[in-house]
């Protein structure tokens, strides 16, 4: 049996929760049904019969059908040709809906895949909705989905507030562990009480499931998504963007391979490998990257090979490979400078992990089990919060 999402379980209702609605649809080339039916076509069949009423499409980062690459790179809204109804971008000049937009909407329906990472812009996407939505009176409704990476593994550190970015508005832990309408409750909750917030669950989920266990089509929620392999290494490997590492951007398997041309790959998977992190191995390679850092040139690497996900740690394994990196290469290896993510002022690192002591211990070689104590006891904080909002 497949698990159904919240989309599946809409459709099994016969879309009661927006029947005689005006309607407003944030989603992407990944909000599909168990069958691959696309939401908007959904939508758009329901608005053709009567039984609501489309009035615009949004669409978050990389644009409504996925269409655009890496940061910051943004895309201006138009009149879908096929549909007839206005696409507005929440990647952009606008990343909360306005007034103008929400104009005439009863409903804002919300169907995102999430990949389970803090830094993923989607659940900020959701949390800008949630404030425009309160302050214009409309009803928030979020079509549940599958975490890819389990529903019970947390890790890392919370966002400070002195660091909120697009990346990071309020506080999570890296890999936080739930689902997008478990994080939407959490948000209403806690920051936007005046919303009012449906949630329609998933059947047949269970919070230990990949999404690989799920029964369901992986659809790429964002170009450099293209499977779950990737989604399992993310949490860690997003904070390489914050360095003059290449996160293998322009490679057909972004985040699970990275390095420089002046990286010596066989050195540092030795080095890696004989650290014994948990449930991961590190094999040496070299690649060329089409585009993004280092486009044309080759890069000496490692590729990053997950044996056992149960046990692997993304974010812990990230931070030791920065580390190592320092040490062997401390006149090559840099960070990135700003702006990252509409952020002019902070590091970039500082921006994704979300503080800024964090930079200060890799470059002065703190060890990484000393770096994992210091955010013990703001996890344990953050998942007796957590707890109240899980729905699975």
């Amino acid at each position: 049996m497949k698990v159904l999402s919240g989309l599946d379980m809409l459709m099994h209702a016969e879309l009661a929760a927006v029947r005689g609605c005006a309607v407003g649809l944030v989603c992407n080339q990944a909000s599909v049904s168990h069958d691959l039916q696309h939401v908007t076509d959904v939508f758009a069949q329901a608005h053709r019969q009567g039984v609501l009423r489309l009035r615009a499409l949004f669409g978050p980062q990389h644009g409504l059908w996925g269409h655009t690459q890496d940061n910051m790179i943004e895309w201006e809204g138009y009149v879908d040709p096929r549909l007839g109804v206005p696409v507005y971008s929440l990647y952009g000049r606008h990343r909360k809906p306005t007034a103008e937009m929400l104009n005439g909407i009863d409903k804002l329906v919300i169907d995102l895949q999430d990949v389970g990472a803090r830094y993923y812009t989607f659940v900020w996407t959701v949390a800008l909705c949630l404030e425009a939505c309160a302050e214009q009176g409309i009803e928030v409704v979020i079509l549940d989905r599958p975490n890819p990476i389990s529903g019970q593994a947390v890790e890392g550190c919370l966002l400070e507030p002195a660091y909120r970015s697009f990346v990071g508005l309020h506080p999570l832990p890296v890999r936080h562990g739930m689902t997008l309408g478990e994080l939407g409750r959490y948000l209403q909750a806690n920051f936007y009480p005046r919303c009012s917030v449906t949630v329609i669950r998933m059947e047949g989920w269970q919070r230990a499931m990949y999404y690989d266990e799920t029964g369901r089509h992986w659809v790429m929620p964002s170009p450099n998504m293209p499977s779950v392999e990737t989604a399992i290494v993310y949490p860690g490997m997003c904070v390489l963007e914050a360095t003059n590492l290449s996160e293998g951007r322009g490679t057909t398997r972004p985040f699970e391979m990275f390095g420089a041309p002046w990286l010596d790959g066989w050195q540092l998977a030795e080095r890696l490998n004989h650290a014994g992190l948990p449930g991961v191995w590190f094999r040496p390679l070299e690649f060329q990257p089409t585009f993004n850092k280092f486009a044309g040139e080759k890069c000496g690497g490692v590729f990053i090979h997950v044996l056992q996900r149960e046990h692997y740690e993304p974010f812990l394994s990230a931070l030791f490979i920065l580390s190592e990196m320092f040490k062997m290469y401390p006149d090559q290896c840099q960070w990135k400078l700003p702006p990252y993510e509409y952020e002019y002022e902070k590091m970039p690192f500082d921006i994704l992990v979300g503080n800024g002591w964090l930079r200060q211990e890799i470059e002065t070689g703190a060890s990484i089990s000393r770096l994992k104590e210091k955010w013990q006891d703001e996890l344990a904080e953050f998942l007796a919060v957590r707890q109240q909002f899980l729905l699975y």
